[in-house]
């Protein structure tokens, strides 16, 4: 049961990133959906925060 609320944390805030990056530098490419795909639940949050201040999605998805 666990696993399935992180899973369902992951694919949500997973979502969340993918529509801000849109809208906030255009079409999404592959690499970052592949990355953002296979992020957790915690480098996810970071991105989320993250990206009010970035200027480019490369180092946005590099920050650790």
């Amino acid at each position: 049961m666990q696993q399935g609320v992180e899973q369902g944390m992951q694919q949500g805030e997973a979502a969340a990133l993918k529509k801000l990056i849109s809208l906030k530098f255009g079409e999404l490419p592959r690499w970052a959906e592949a990355h953002i795909q296979s992020a957790g639940v915690p480098e996810l949050e970071v991105w989320l925060e993250a990206i009010l201040t970035s200027d480019r999605l490369d180092s946005l998805l590099n920050r650790h």
